[in-house]
């Protein structure tokens, strides 16, 4: 059921207060309801006594249409903050497209040459689109359709373009197989299925790559000295590493003054610098690579120097075969696909107050913390009502992050190529609470509620932690821009191997052939 508004009855045993912008008073909604708690508590009811009896059901009926009409408040704000977010996205990128348009009229006969070179690399990317893939302009996206087909007269500051299609195992024609779906006789048939393998295919040779390390070991600064010296000289590639990793670098030796780094404010336009990402590490250095571009990310190779490693196939005592093949590509791509988390606050001044938007690849926790009494969380899924989580908390992961922490709370390991989210309780106070798989189009919306023991608090790909008060609420949707990670074979073969070295699944010895058998 989703949250409604106070009935009849509620209004005539209690006046609360409507701001002009249809909200109700939540300040007044929560003292009200504490009121009704301190009467109750104040009227002892006797057992015969009928009268006080049915004016105390009659106060909790009231109590229970305030907490609900302050349930409607919050779903109201989740809504008008996801509004609002669209609103403004579109907004951001109509006023950049009027911004291209002013300045390409003022550069118009500055350049010809430019002019005749960037309508040719739109005319490929035209091409591109056209045919069965998608291109680098439309996977990396961040508002701005027109920068894979913008052409900089620096070379070293020049993206590489790469098309991604749809490929079957053993078809060298890479082509996209349509469903082909059929209705004949009053059956519906489906004549094909769709090939998932994603293919990424560079269009222009790669220019720049980033280098991000786990911290804090010998063996990995090793292997990145020795990375960034073999794709300057052999590659002819521009490096980026972080401000560590460059100090550590100049350190060693002067050699390394050639490598870039990057200041904290120039973040946010990372992705329109670099064609590659590679890690050194495990997972956390996969989704520390990730947590870095805000927007679109460049394709990931993820070198396995950790301990478990689902996401990170690649083994470093091959690296030069591995990144000579990658950069000449074609290769396999898995798109993994991200949660956008916003936190609206109870006490915020208007629906439009949220904090984030927060990315996540992993999941998001909201579990009790410190704190002895169980979690209550009231969800929904698109504004209906899903179920009231009574326990340790709630996992909301994607399908990458199905092997991590909702597999240990129960969760169902999930392909990541799936796209979906994962619904996943902790220790809930429950028999029949079992996890679900929802579909990715969906929002869902986790509320602490009023009446609520303890907070509660979310934390993000396990770090940026923040407490959730009565009346705060999450709310999370699928992000536009998903991680492509290379993969050693392709998107399955690399799942189940990870799950076979990683977890060891459904290993056991073989029946013996010797025993009984059927006549």
């Amino acid at each position: 059921m989703a949250p409604s508004k106070v009935n009849s009855a509620g209004d005539a045993s209690v006046s609360c207060s409507q701001p002009e912008n249809g909200f109700l008073n939540s300040l007044s909604l929560l003292s009200s309801e504490k009121a009704v708690q301190e009467l109750l508590q104040q009227s002892p009811v006797q057992s015969t006594d009928d009268h006080l009896i049915e004016f105390s059901d009659a106060m909790r009926t009231v109590a229970k249409a305030l907490r609900r009409a302050a349930e409607g408040k919050a779903s109201a704000q989740a809504e008008a903050a996801e509004w609002k977010r669209k609103y403004e996205l579109e907004r951001a990128r109509n006023l950049l497209l009027e911004h291209k348009e002013q300045s390409h009229r003022e550069n118009n006969g500055d350049d010809e040459r430019t002019e005749n070179l960037a309508s040719r690399s739109n005319e490929q990317s035209e091409q591109c689109c056209g045919s069965n893939g998608i291109c680098s302009h439309e996977v990396l996206r961040d508002g701005d359709r027109d920068s894979a087909s913008k052409v900089v007269p620096n070379k070293c500051a020049r993206k590489a373009s790469f098309k991604l299609s749809w490929c079957c195992k053993g078809d060298q024609s890479d082509q996209h197989k349509h469903d082909i779906v059929s209705f004949e006789r009053g059956n519906i048939t489906t004549a094909e299925r769709s090939s998932k393998q994603i293919s990424l295919k560079w269009e222009s040779q790669p220019q720049t790559v980033i280098i991000l390390t786990k911290p804090n070991s010998t063996s990995v600064r090793i292997l990145c000295a020795e990375m960034v010296r073999w794709l300057r000289e052999q590659k002819k590639l521009d490096i980026y590493v972080e401000p560590r990793v460059r100090a550590e670098l100049l350190t060693e030796s002067s050699y390394y003054n050639f490598v870039h780094t990057w200041k904290e404010t120039e973040i946010m336009l990372l992705h329109t610098k670099v064609d590659l990402v590679v890690t050194l590490g495990g997972d956390g250095t996969v989704l520390w690579a990730a947590s870095m571009f805000k927007g679109p990310v460049p394709p990931v190779v993820p070198f396995s120097l950790g301990s478990l490693g689902f996401m990170t196939p690649f083994h470093s005592e091959r690296y030069q075969e591995y990144l000579d093949s990658i950069l000449k590509g074609p290769i396999s791509i898995t798109l993994r696909h991200r949660l956008q988390c916003h936190v609206i606050r109870e006490a915020a001044k208007n629906e439009y107050e949220t904090e984030g938007p927060i990315l996540v690849l992993n999941e998001v926790t909201i579990d009790r913390g410190i704190s002895s009494y169980l979690t209550n969380l009231e969800c929904y899924c698109d504004n209906s009502f899903v179920t009231c989580v009574q326990g340790d908390g709630l996992i909301l992961s994607t399908t990458s992050g199905s092997t991590a922490y909702s597999l240990a709370a129960g969760g169902s390991m999930v392909h990541p190529q799936v796209p979906g989210i994962l619904f996943t309780p902790i220790c809930p106070h429950s028999l029949s609470f079992r996890p679900l798989i929802l579909p990715e189009h969906v929002t869902l919306r986790v509320q602490v509620p009023f009446n609520s023991r303890s907070h509660a608090w979310a934390s993000f790909d396990g770090k940026d932690r923040k407490r959730l008060a009565a009346g705060d609420a999450l709310v999370c949707s699928m992000a536009p821009w998903p991680v492509p990670t290379a993969c050693q074979v392709d998107s399955t073969s690399d799942f189940l191997n990870s799950i076979h070295d990683g977890l060891h699944w459904n290993l056991r010895k073989t029946q013996s052939f010797d025993g009984p058998r059927d006549a």
